[in-house]
């Protein structure tokens, strides 16, 4: 499972002109899942993405999670996090996991991330959105459940 973590003061998501999530001060996360992951990817993340330290405390350092500051996360699904483009310019996403699977563990994700106590807000499954984000900082992260960065 991958993830790109944005700290922001503001996103939304929206389908067809309608939205269909929005926070305030926060976190985005573009979630993709690739074939093979599971319950432990999915405990991994959340626990990642709750208690990830990337907003700033009194003295101007980062030290406090999304939790800390009453933030909260805008979820998009997001199956071009698996791209492989080591060959050629045309991405592959041949590690992508099936959308039935990835949806159920999408859904993982979104419920463990809420039972960490984290507000959560979401982009539509296999939707063609738009996503407005204010990057914070900019503040990026990448995470992958196995370790591979």
């Amino acid at each position: 499972m991958r993830a790109v973590v944005q700290r922001v003061t503001e996103a939304d998501v929206s389908v067809d002109g309608a939205v269909s999530g929005a926070i305030g001060k926060g976190l985005v996360v573009f979630l993709g899942v690739e074939n093979g992951d599971g319950g432990e990817d999915v405990s991994y993340m959340a626990d990642k993405v709750a208690g990830l330290r990337v907003f700033e405390d009194a003295e101007g350092k980062m030290n406090l999670s999304v939790r800390d500051v009453g933030g909260s996360a805008l979820a998009v699904s997001q199956f071009t996090l698996l791209g492989d483009v080591r060959k050629g310019k045309r991405p592959s996403f041949t590690d992508a996991a099936r959308p039935e699977e990835a949806n159920n563990l999408y859904r993982d994700f979104v419920a463990a991330l809420r039972a960490a106590g984290v507000a959560v807000e979401e982009g539509v499954f296999r939707a063609e959105m738009l996503v407005r984000i204010h990057n914070d900082g900019p503040v990026t992260i990448l995470l992958d459940s196995r370790r591979r960065f």
